[in-house]
């Protein structure tokens, strides 16, 4: 297991907060988000299993579940029992995952932020989802990979970034992990759903459900009903920065989580 540890730049008696990434898995999905958050937490950000080059084939039955056991793993070997949780996408599935996981033990879940998650698979998702695996299996990683960022990101900012974008592009390349488990962890995903246990688990956790009004991947509207479906929760609508705005828009990203926590938890001077 891959993970690290930001101590937090100011309080070293401050609670955890725990950083999950999408589909792609990668720790390094939250740079823009490390150094903001690391004044008020302690940050955990980790790569997901099965996502690097190098990863051993996922077993052939693969859930949401079992990407929150991994997560379990590392909170046991972290020692950490109080802590605050962000999810990107199936990120914040693993989140509502790991709350069931935990509901009897000596862990405690403070508060879920879900950003552009769902509470089931919306037919324009499952179309995308579908496109992206016709090219993986028909096209190869290449095609794969270079058409992800239409799925990703704003087209004023591909435009603007374009060369940094092939760059990060070439890295994924060289890193990407077997067909197979790129296969799994979509299928995974899709499968996920609300049920009954996440409301029971999240009932008296603080939520915040983030969603971008111009992403492309997931439906503005499937953060309103991932609300409804959990019942509870303040969700935040941000104008720009489609479903990578970590990437695209972390200044307001940032702003809009380290919001809910002050409005939440933190205490801050007057």
């Amino acid at each position: 297991m891959s993970y690290q540890i930001h101590p937090c730049t100011e309080n070293l008696d401050t609670e955890f907060l725990i950083l999950s990434s999408g589909l792609g898995g990668h720790a390094s999905f939250w740079k823009p988000q490390i150094e903001t958050l690391t004044q008020y937490f302690h940050v955990l950000s980790y790569d997901q299993e099965g996502c690097h080059v190098d990863s051993a084939l996922l077993p052939e039955e693969y859930a949401i579940t079992d990407l929150a056991k991994q997560l379990i793993e590392i909170i046991k070997l972290e020692r950490i029992q109080d802590f605050h949780f962000i999810g990107h996408a199936i990120g914040g599935f693993i989140g509502a995952e790991l709350a069931v996981l935990i509901r009897t033990s000596k862990n405690n879940l403070l508060s879920l932020t879900c950003i552009n998650s769902w509470d089931e698979l919306d037919p324009h998702t499952k179309k995308c989802f579908e496109a992206r695996i016709h090219l993986l299996k028909s096209a190869g990683a290449e095609a794969y990979v270079r058409a992800q960022g239409l799925f990703l990101y704003p087209p004023a900012w591909i435009s603007k970034n374009h060369l940094h974008l092939n760059t990060l592009e070439n890295i994924q390349l060289e890193d990407f992990p077997p067909t197979q488990n790129v296969l799994k962890r979509i299928e995974a995903a899709q499968k996920f759903s609300i049920n009954e246990q996440h409301i029971q688990a999240l009932q008296h956790c603080q939520l915040h459900f983030i969603a971008n009004q111009d992403d492309f991947l997931v439906p503005v509207h499937k953060s309103s009903d991932l609300k409804n479906a959990l019942g509870h929760g303040q969700l935040s609508i941000l104008a720009s920065g489609a479903h990578a705005s970590t990437v695209t828009e972390p200044e307001l990203l940032n702003k809009t989580m380290l919001q809910f926590f002050q409005n939440h938890f933190l205490k801050v001077a007057s």
